[in-house]
């Protein structure tokens, strides 16, 4: 009897330590600020382009990252290289309903794909509009956001003036980390996500296009 309780004190013990890095934060109390988070929420109102590299597996691919709101209000997102070659066309409705119109045979793999709709999910902030929890972390806000198996973490600087990092959460540690920064017009000048478990990785930098008066 000794023994099994033991083993249960053992895996109780196992299951904390490989819960979230946030769960023994200090809450901040009530609903969580969703106007917090709302100033980094990519703001998409035509469409955006991105000078982008990717970087999975052993493929490398380099092109043009197009946003681009449709008269539907679905975002759709197109990596193409210079030339106009496809390598996937994505879409997300206004409900984060999530679509898939391609996918280059290279990359068209179920777990990248999986990927690729969690950290464009993650970019947008579809999923942070409603139930928000926030915590204290010496001197650092974390907004925790429900996703469909576990939870975005938004951290920001405990004034919520600053998004340092955005992260996913898996046994424990971060499985992907994103940076958006050099905010202009409400949309992130700079893009870098960087996948933990296994090589993908993606960097993209906004073009501004000149307006001629």
């Amino acid at each position: 009897m000794r023994y099994f309780r033991l083993i249960s004190v053992f895996l109780i013990l196992a299951c904390i330590s490989c819960g979230s890095p946030y769960r023994s934060l200090q809450k901040v109390e009530g609903t969580g600020n969703v106007a917090c988070l709302d100033q980094f929420r990519p703001s998409i109102k035509d469409k955006v382009l991105y000078n982008t590299s990717v970087d999975v597996l052993n493929h490398h691919f380099s092109g043009l990252l197009l946003f681009k709101k449709m008269e539907n209000e679905d975002i759709r997102i197109v990596f193409t290289n210079e030339m106009g070659f496809k390598f996937f066309d994505f879409a997300f409705d206004k409900e984060g309903r999530f679509t898939k119109y391609f996918v280059t045979p290279k990359m068209d793999k179920k777990a990248v794909v999986k990927t690729l709709q969690k950290d464009f999910s993650m970019i947008l902030m579809l999923q942070a509009k409603g139930d928000i929890k926030q915590f204290k972390n010496g001197d650092e806000l974390i907004s925790s956001v429900n996703w469909t198996k576990g939870k975005f973490y938004y951290i920001t600087d405990s004034n919520c003036t600053e998004l340092k990092r955005i992260e996913n959460v898996g046994k424990g540690k971060p499985v992907v980390v994103i940076t958006m920064k050099d905010y202009q017009d409400q949309l992130p000048g700079t893009i870098v996500i960087d996948h933990k478990k296994f090589k993908f990785n993606i960097s993209s930098q906004r073009i501004i296009e000149n307006v001629s008066k």
